[in-house]
Order: structure tokens, then C-alpha cells, then sequence
């Protein structure tokens, strides 16, 4: 049990604090398709869309700072449904 407590908050410590040493990525997924993604490198964020994503996604022009849940949130706001973001291991 301690086991898969220290799992799950090293993925959070991850998810929300990632190495600036380190690249980090998340998939964006609307309705359980995977529509694009977010990655950091050396503290430099990018989204990147995948072919047939929805231009109010691909066209988004806010902030991409770090704060994943306030992205999925203007995500989901644009499009009108929930957006997801999900970490990957890197």
C-alpha cells in the first residue's frame, strides 16, 4: 500500500512540478480521442496538434505556462466540452 501511495505522489510531484532538466509530456484527448500534445523543455512549453483537430483548439493563442489544469479548463471553455490532459512518462 505505502508503495503505491509514494507511485502516486511522485506522479503528482511530476505532473505539477516537472524538471527543467527534464522533458515532460502530456497527451490532450477530447471524448477519448487523442487530439494533440503538451510538452516542456528546459522550461520552454509547446502545444502540437495532431491532423483533424478542431480549429478552436489548434488556433488557441493563450497562455501555456506550467499550469495544466488551468489549460485543459480554457481548453475545455473553447470547445465547449471537457479537455483532457493526461502526463506521460518521459
Amino acid at each position: 500500500m505505502l508503495d503505491l501511495a509514494s507511485d502516486i505522489v511522485a506522479r503528482a510531484t511530476r505532473l505539477l512540478f516537472p524538471d527543467g532538466d527534464e522533458p515532460a509530456l502530456w497527451t490532450i484527448s477530447v471524448g477519448g480521442r487523442v487530439v494533440g500534445s503538451l510538452v516542456c523543455e528546459a522550461g520552454n512549453w509547446r502545444l502540437s496538434w495532431f491532423s483533424g483537430a478542431d480549429a478552436r483548439l489548434s488556433t488557441y493563442a493563450g497562455p501555456v505556462d506550467g499550469n495544466v489544469e488551468a489549460l485543459a479548463a480554457a481548453l475545455g471553455f473553447r470547445l465547449g466540452v471537457p479537455v483532457r490532459l493526461e502526463s506521460l512518462p518521459t
